[in-house]
């Protein structure tokens, strides 16, 4: 049961009916809207992520899994995982990334970019600043472009990661 109670997108304001009209109304949206005027920019940060970064998408996907994972998210691990087996992430690799988030990741399934960029996520959640052998691989396989947005991606799950826990979220019903 959520820790506040879900917004009613009935008595929205102009702003956020507009930010919401065509978005599915998940748990999460309901609970962020209750911010109005920040709700709308993080919103909107949000879909620029998904849709308007040069990020690999499987890269994505696996770093905002890893950062769930990392931040004790079920809420999001639960919606992202659905969203990488829809984009045809190896099942290997999802289970991968999600396992065991207290120990450093495993090379497993992932590729060296991968492994380069998951890692640095790994750190960047943990300690905030990477150190410059960390880095060094990121910028090896990246371009300043991507890791802003790498970077960018990190700080949105780990702040929609605190939001869901910390209001206890629900998951929606399977339908």
């Amino acid at each position: 049961m959520p820790r506040i109670p879900y917004y009613d997108l009935g008595n929205a304001s102009p702003e956020v009916a507009e930010v919401m009209k065509d978005r599915r109304p998940l748990n999460i949206y309901r609970m962020i809207v209750h911010g109005e005027k920040v709700a709308v920019g993080f919103l909107g940060l949000g879909r620029s992520i998904m849709t308007a970064t040069e990020l690999d998408a499987t890269l994505k996907e696996l770093v905002i899994l890893r950062v769930a994972a990392l931040c004790g998210s079920t809420y999001e691990v639960t919606q992202h995982r659905k969203l990488a087996a829809k984009a045809a992430i190896a099942a290997e690799k999802i289970e991968a990334v999600l396992a065991d988030p207290g120990k450093p990741l495993r090379a497993g399934p992932f590729n060296a970019t991968e492994q380069a960029v998951l890692r640095f996520a790994d750190v960047v959640v943990r300690d905030v600043k990477a150190p410059d052998p960390v880095f060094r691989a990121v910028a090896a396989v990246l371009p300043s472009r991507q890791i802003v947005e790498l970077l960018m991606t990190i700080g949105f799950y780990m702040l929609a990661s605190r939001i869901s826990e910390n209001l206890e979220v629900d998951l929606e019903a399977e339908s």
